[in-house]
């Protein structure tokens, strides 16, 4: 790619796209327009919102645009008019025509929540977790039209803690964005980006997740259910069933010790529930759950919980 990155125009969405974006601007990036979805109903009273990425980009007096649709052609010869250079994209929610790609000389580049060619798709940090996987990362890609296919431009890793939820993870990799975009920026001016291309052998993907994803099958590993509750925290969750009722999960440990003593056999046991938390058999090592919500209730610790709802030893979950 040769010629200067004089004008930008930024497409994002969601809290994930604002570091990015805030990285532009705080290098001092000529953004000349910002194109993020529309305002859309939001909370309980479905109070119409702007996108997290229109109120910086309002608060640095930049031009927003939000069409409904982006394959209109009225739409592509609007930013024609922005002259662009280089379009960075990071989390705008749509699939891109060739034509708006390839809109700018340099054409559009994109921040992806993986170590590509891992995990393309809409729900790479979930996936990640989900399947245990020890390091996750940032990845620029030049975009070209398939799913997370184009050239690799920078990856920057990030190690996984044994904590980390699918929301800690996200805020940690939306800054880990901004900063290897802003890196992959300089590099791109002096003409220093060497684009690589994926080994799609390698690709694995991270489709979007259901609401039913989150059933926990209990005779799974201890280390295989953690590794689920904490990738779809906090959406969709994960959930069993109590008492026929719906019974979400959070904060789990790993317990690999054989500690979990009942005399009923099967997966699911409640072995103890204490302050601590619920100490459940799975079908490989116990699982202490340290935090539920509930159906029809706010999520709250195991202690609040058996406060004013004791559960016998013994009773199976899932039922």
């Amino acid at each position: 790619m040769a010629g200067p990155v004089n004008r930008i125009i930024f497409m994002g969405t969601p809290d994930f796209a604002v570091p990015s974006l805030k990285a532009l601007l705080d290098s001092g990036a000529n953004v000349v327009c910002v194109i993020t979805q529309p305002d859309r109903p939001k909370g309980r009273g479905r109070k119409i919102t702007p996108p997290p990425v229109k109120k910086i980009a309002l608060q640095a007096d930049i031009p927003v645009l939000q069409p409904e649709k982006i394959r209109d052609g009225g739409f592509i010869a609007r930013l024609t008019e922005f002259n662009p250079d280089l379009i960075v994209l990071t989390a705008y929610g749509r699939i891109l025509p060739a034509e708006l790609i390839d809109l700018p000389p340099h054409g559009t580049i994109n921040v992806h929540a993986s170590l590509l060619p891992k995990y393309r798709g809409a729900a790479p940090i979930q996936w990640a977790l989900i399947n245990g996987e020890a390091e996750t990362g940032v990845t620029i890609m030049q975009m070209d039209e398939g799913l997370d296919t184009g050239d690799i431009l920078l990856a920057e890793k990030l190690p996984i803690s044994p904590d980390d939820t699918a929301g800690s993870l996200f805020m940690k990799l939306a800054e880990l964005g901004g900063t290897a975009l802003k890196k992959a920026l300089a590099q791109l001016k002096v003409n220093k980006l060497t684009p690589i291309k994926q080994d799609d052998s390698l690709a694995t993907h991270a489709p979007l997740l259901k609401k039913e994803d989150g059933l926990v099958d209990w005779s799974r590993s201890a280390e295989q259910i953690s590794c689920l509750i904490r990738g779809l925290d906090p959406w969709p969750t994960t959930y069993t069933f109590l008492s026929g009722k719906r019974f979400r999960l959070f904060s789990p440990l790993v317990i690999k010790q054989n500690d979990c003593q009942s005399s009923a056999s099967g997966h699911g046991i409640v072995c103890r529930a204490d302050h601590d938390g619920l100490l459940v058999k799975t079908g490989k090592g116990s699982l202490l759950i340290r935090e539920v919500q509930p159906e029809g209730s706010k999520r709250m610790t195991v202690d609040a919980f058996l406060r004013g709802h004791p559960i016998t030893t013994g009773i199976r979950l899932g039922l």
